[in-house]
């Protein structure tokens, strides 16, 4: 069985990695990307326009906390040639099952799913460092 997830996991390790920190394409925030375990997580490093609470959160206890340092992608893992996850939007509170793919050294794509996957949109971060 491990043997069967080795081309996958290397196949997705090769050529350029997502970490590191990414601008939005709107261009409102910055997220930093790193190494977590034997994936990646994302969090908010910088809010640069809009609300910089998370207002939208399910959790009502939370809506007051700051967007900064909130993570939006928890454990992505390799998968094809990409990672897969869970992605957090705090524009609308919800989290979505998500993919980040490398399109260069200094383009992410980021694309969140609902409906078994039915229902995709794609966004391209932009590398800052």
């Amino acid at each position: 069985m491990f043997l069967a997830c080795v081309p996958v996991l290397a196949h997705a390790q090769a050529g350029p990695q997502p970490a590191g920190t990414w601008l939005t394409p709107g261009g409102d925030a910055q997220i930093r990307i790193s190494r977590c375990g034997a994936g990646y997580c994302g969090t908010v490093a910088k809010v640069l326009t809009g609300e910089a609470k998370d207002v939208n959160n399910p959790d009502a206890s939370l809506r007051g906390r700051s967007i900064v340092g909130v993570a939006l992608t928890r454990d992505m893992r390799p998968s094809g040639d990409g990672w897969e996850g869970s992605l957090y939007n705090f524009r609308d509170g919800k989290t979505y099952s998500g993919k980040l793919a490398m399109k260069g050294p200094n383009v992410l794509e980021l694309s969140g799913c609902v409906l078994g996957g039915l229902i995709c949109k794609k966004q391209m971060w932009t590398r800052v460092d």
